[in-house]
């Protein structure tokens, strides 16, 4: 394998792991607001933002987070088969499931990329009470897909090493 690969590699399993070390911390920020939700109901001045801002706070815990559970085998498989595979036969399935998942990430980031343009352009708000500017959010999300699409496509080449008898870095 060239050495650009190796290096891709750890350039993206190390960029993931800071953003889903920083990640992990947003369920304080979340556990926040949902206090002070809870506190400003019982005070009897409820707060118009706490709920909005939660579930930005949400998307952005589940986005940033992605990638580093993918890197660390987190999301959920489907062990019926997979586990009965030779080593060879997993890396070949993950290798071509990993290509439709970049196809489909590219996608996503492509229509994300496309509603940020259009949030900052027009100053899109929420038709809430709170009505809160949409472009951090969706900034946020674009953030989420590129490290997606980075850790995907470093598990492809970790995948297609594997076949060729080489171990990548992690």
């Amino acid at each position: 394998m060239p050495g650009w690969t190796a290096a891709f590699v750890v350039f993206a399993d190390r960029l993931n792991r800071a953003f889903g070390r920083f990640a992990m911390y947003l369920l304080y920020v979340l556990m926040a607001v949902l206090l002070w939700s809870s506190l400003s109901k019982l005070g009897g001045q409820p707060s118009l933002w706490t709920l909005e801002m939660a579930q930005f706070v949400m998307v952005a815990y589940y986005v940033l987070g992605g990638a580093y559970t993918m890197q660390i085998g987190g999301h959920v498989r489907m062990d019926l088969f997979y586990a009965r595979w030779s080593p060879g036969t997993k890396a070949l399935v993950d290798a071509f499931t990993m290509l439709a998942l970049i196809f489909y990430i590219g996608v996503m980031l492509w229509g994300a990329i496309e509603s940020t343009v259009y949030s900052l352009t027009y100053a899109e708000r929420s038709p809430t009470a709170w009505r809160p500017y949409l472009w951090p959010i969706k900034l946020v999300m674009c953030l989420g897909f590129v490290l997606m699409l980075l850790q995907a496509t470093a598990e492809f080449l970790r995948d297609i090493a594997r076949l060729r008898g080489v171990d990548l870095p992690s």
